[in-house]
């Protein structure tokens, strides 16, 4: 009796348990997937720092990378590479169709690559702004990292230098000399720099036995798709150009219109953009705003100080705020030409008629073409005869017809009631002559 009382006391907190165990929460692994698609640039740093910052501080697991991008600009990639080699998450590269170049780069800092059947990677040899090889110094510089990038994953550097180094020769994989390694999925999975292939994201998930995790997939704002494109070192300089040029073409303009406008909408997409990106502070603002300010006020100082105060004062907020000074320089100067050659133009069509000049400066004049006279000139009295109501010391007065009239001889005395001739009127000046007795007969 007493051990049936033991043993149905032991079964009923058995079925007890199994009837609480699947109240219980668990913990689900939780993963991170973020995108890098398209160019790689400034704005994709600025995107996947706040991406990873996120997945931190959710407690992530995994953050996967969705890569499908041709590659992009080298100093933004070894950004990214950094970004991934601080994080303390497990890294995963999924090549969701192409991972070339800057793109190859960032897969290979990831701890892990999967691959989609059509994937490739490689062809990641560094060229320069006008599409060239770059020199040799940078070339050497982007070697030395693409080998550390397989290094930092233990994978064979050999292949990772291919990538960039048309000089090594892997003929089987259609790398002769001369030509770059890109490699497929198989041939990734085959020189071990893809750990499977896999048909999707949901195929991957299943590889890393994380089919039933919590996945949350970040997406970039507004704001930061608008970053992506104007901090595009292609991009900046039409920007900075369209400013310069809409100022210039403002200058021709009455009042206020479409051509400010323009410029002012494109220098304000270009802070706005290298803030969101991370690269731009409030201090390029007020640098951009106080160089503005004597700009303005070099229209009312006289020399040219002020202008070139505000001009250094403007040129180096755009400098500051673009984060790299070769490319900012080189876009800075392809807008002073395109403001230059505008200038130029319009000068030709409408000469030195600057519109905002004319509200700040007096341009008429009172001449006599346009009804303004100082005097008017009496030329009706030349040759008249009056009477010299004073005497002429040599200046005084004389009377003409009842009319008092100012009058100077042409250097003598001429005594009170004498006859005088006019013989010059020069505006309020009237000249006189005594007259003889014996002339006035004649």
């Amino acid at each position: 009796m007493r051990w049936s009382r033991v043993v149905s006391g032991y079964l009923l907190l058995f079925i007890s348990i199994l009837l609480i165990l699947p109240s219980l929460p668990v913990n689900a692994s939780e993963i991170y997937r973020i995108p890098i698609k398209d160019e790689v640039e400034k704005g994709l740093y600025a995107f996947l720092q706040r991406a990873f910052e996120e997945a931190e501080e959710a407690g992530a697991d995994v953050v996967i990378l969705d890569i499908n991008t041709p590659g992009g600009f080298v100093d933004s990639a070894e950004n990214i590479a950094k970004l991934m080699d601080e994080t303390p998450l497990k890294t995963v590269a999924f090549i969701n169709q192409n991972a070339l170049s800057a793109g190859a780069f960032i897969a290979l800092h990831a701890d892990e690559i999967y691959m989609v059947p059509s994937g490739r990677i490689g062809a990641a040899k560094v060229i320069d702004g006008a599409g060239n090889a770059a020199e040799e110094k940078a070339n050497s510089a982007w070697l030395t990292s693409m080998k550390t990038a397989a290094e930092s994953s233990d994978r064979d550097p050999l292949y990772a230098l291919a990538m960039a180094d048309e000089s090594i020769d892997l003929p089987e994989y259609r790398a002769g000399e001369g030509k770059l390694l890109t490699l497929s999925a198989t041939e990734a999975e085959e020189v071990g720099y893809s750990e499977g292939t896999v048909a999707s994201f949901e195929d991957l998930l299943k590889e890393l036995e994380l089919n039933k995790a919590n996945v949350t997939s970040v997406n970039e704002t507004f704001a930061e798709k608008v970053a992506r494109f104007v901090t595009d070192p292609i991009i900046v300089p039409i920007l900075l150009s369209i400013a310069s040029l809409g100022l210039v073409v403002e200058l021709y303009s009455p009042g206020f219109g479409v051509a400010g406008t323009m410029g002012l909408t494109a220098i304000g997409l270009f802070f706005f953009g290298h803030m969101v990106a991370g690269l731009a502070g409030y201090e390029s603002i007020l640098l951009f705003v106080i160089g503005v300010g004597f700009i303005i006020a070099e229209f009312f100082l006289p020399g040219a100080i002020a202008g070139l105060i505000g001009a250094a004062l403007i040129i180096g907020s755009i400098l500051l705020a673009g984060g790299n000074v070769f490319h900012m320089g080189i876009a800075v100067l392809i807008a002073l030409i395109v403001a230059i050659v505008g200038m130029v133009i319009l000068m030709k069509f409408f000469g030195k008629n600057l519109k905002l000049f004319n509200k700040i400066i007096l341009k008429d004049a009172t001449d006599t073409e346009r009804g303004y006279v100082s005097n008017v000139n009496r030329y009706e009295l030349l040759g008249r005869m009056a009477v010299s109501m004073t005497p002429l010391r040599p200046s005084g007065t004389i009377m003409l017809d009842g009319e008092r009239i100012d009058a100077v001889t042409e250097g003598g005395y001429v005594d009170a009631n004498k006859v005088v001739k006019i013989i010059k009127v020069e505006g309020s000046r009237t000249v006189v002559r005594e007259v003889k007795e014996g002339e006035n007969e004649a």
